[in-house]
């Protein structure tokens, strides 16, 4: 037992009880990241549907329609969720209820200013309908963001997956139903829009006993709360602004229904890198910000931080190796016919443009964060956007402005402001765990090399990619265990 070995003198009932304890959390913390991976499989799955339901053009409209509202939500709340995980729910039991009081006010600001913007965009040539629905999005995905990391700071990890694993379920429901309704850009929008409605009742009733105590209003607490948020967000904003540009750029050059492919591979491949990544720094970022604001850069702070890239790496790697080694599968099968060339085409080098900025936006600048080194959190992410959309660009001009052109000029933009990035990862000592990772790059390279075979025969290469990517990733899942989650459980 762990506390009856940490410390012998206590009580075998006590030590007992506590081992419990340790136990509910872990559990706890594991039905969270299954809600973040349940919530990936019905984003992709929910793609694909739509993809198949829309024609090419309306889909390109749907793809930029959630691009410009999502960037919306994060330009407008972000850094209000960012004031949350910083400084929610407070010091002590009273400044809960005062820091809950001033992001409602907060919130409750930014949304009328996020309506107002979107009824002027109206004169701008945007359909009023359409201007309406993207600001009613954008508000309710900022609410609902900001709901959920509110439950998930106050340790309520139950509340939080059923909510997290709701809202994945109704939002697809409602935006297939609009899309069946209809099948055309402006019913799935507002069927998308019914399921944010429905989900924030449900959220509701859920939590209706719960985020409830009340406390007047300090002013201070807003300047606080913005001053340290909106520097945070804005790596956030340039994060979103990026895959947005790149999105205008392939529509303009491709046009709406020739781009609709690459399109797709986008929407669809970099989807699972964020989702997981998101989970992995729920469940284990919040420990090694205690850690190093506890006790600094000691040796055990350099392992934690060494375990916690090295996860991050490992899984995004293992990701990418499940999307090369199903790939063919996913386009012969589950891609329309009129998309399947163009989003093969993209596929692979969407796929490594991925890998690149996961590890850029979300591992890379986090010394930056523990040291609050603002400047060069914004820098980094100013550096990927730039560099990815001009690699894009110079790969259209090199290679006749073609899907797979585009997209792999984009790929070495990534890969270049991730090599910028690596400076700032080494600025932070940690002790780094290599071999689940290059078991992770093995079973990755395995897939990639198995698809120079498909002229030959496409299943045998599917086989043998599957196989030998699933056997090295698992033997790299092993390997964590081994040289990190085991000798926990005995220490």
């Amino acid at each position: 037992m762990a506390f009856a070995t940490q410390f012998p003198n206590l009580p075998l009932k006590l030590s007992a009880f506590l081992n419990l304890l340790l136990l509910a959390a872990h559990m706890a913390k594991i039905v969270a990241l299954a809600a973040y991976f349940y919530q990936a499989a019905v984003a992709f799955g929910l793609l694909i549907a739509v993809a198949h339901l829309l024609a090419p053009a309306d889909y390109a409209a749907y793809s930029l329609f959630i691009s410009i509202s999502q960037f919306a939500a994060i330009f407008c709340f972000e850094w209000i969720r960012f004031a949350c995980s910083r400084f929610y729910p407070g010091s002590t039991h009273g400044s809960e209820a005062l820091e809950r009081s001033a992001l409602t006010i907060e919130f409750t600001v930014c949304a009328a200013i996020c309506l107002v913007a979107a009824s002027a965009s109206i004169f701008f040539s945007v359909p009023g309908k359409i201007a309406v629905f993207g600001g009613m999005v954008a508000i309710f995905q900022g609410g609902s963001d900001l709901h959920l990391t509110m439950l998930r700071f106050r340790q309520e990890f139950r509340a939080f997956s059923r909510l997290q694993g709701s809202r994945a379920t109704i939002l697809a429901v409602g935006t297939l139903a609009g899309a069946a309704v209809a099948p055309n850009f402006t019913c799935t929008v507002a069927g998308l829009l019914a399921g944010y409605v429905a989900y924030s009742i449900w959220a509701g009733f859920l939590t209706r006993n719960s985020l409830r105590e009340a406390a007047h209003f300090e002013p201070p607490l807003v300047r606080k709360h913005f001053v340290y948020g909106s520097v945070a967000a804005s790596a956030s904003v340039i994060g979103i602004l990026a895959p947005l540009a790149l999105k205008s750029i392939l529509t303009s050059v491709l046009g709406a229904g020739g781009a609709a492919g690459a399109l797709l591979a986008f929407d669809l491949l970099q989807r699972p890198f964020v989702l997981i990544v998101s989970a992995l720094q729920a469940i284990q970022y919040p420990d090694v910000v205690t850690a190093y604001d506890r006790e600094g850069a000691t040796p055990a702070f350099r392992k934690k931080l060494g375990d916690y890239y090295s996860l991050l790496t490992g899984f995004t790697l293992m990701t990418a190796a499940g999307i090369f080694a199903l790939l063919q599968p996913i386009g012969q099968f589950v891609i329309s016919a009129g998309l399947r060339n163009e989003f093969l085409v993209a596929a692979p080098f969407v796929t490594g443009l991925a890998v690149c900025r996961a590890l850029t936006l979300n591992m890379l600048p986090t010394p930056a964060h523990l040291q609050h080194r603002l400047l060069a959190i914004f820098l980094l992410a100013a550096i990927d956007c730039v560099l990815l959309n001009a690699g894009t660009l110079a790969g259209g001009y090199l290679g006749s402005f073609g899907d797979a052109a585009l997209m792999a000029g984009g790929m070495i933009g990534a890969l270049i402001a991730m090599a910028v990035g690596v400076k700032v990862l080494i600025s932070l000592p940690f002790d780094f765990v290599w071999q689940p990772v290059l078991l992770s790059a093995v079973g990755l390279a395995v897939p990639v090399l198995a698809t120079a075979g498909f002229t030959y025969s496409l299943w045998i290469s599917v086989s043998a990619g599957v196989i030998g990517g699933a056997l090295f990733c698992l033997l790299g899942l092993y390997s964590y265990f081994v040289t990190m989650f085991r000798p926990k459980a005995r220490s």
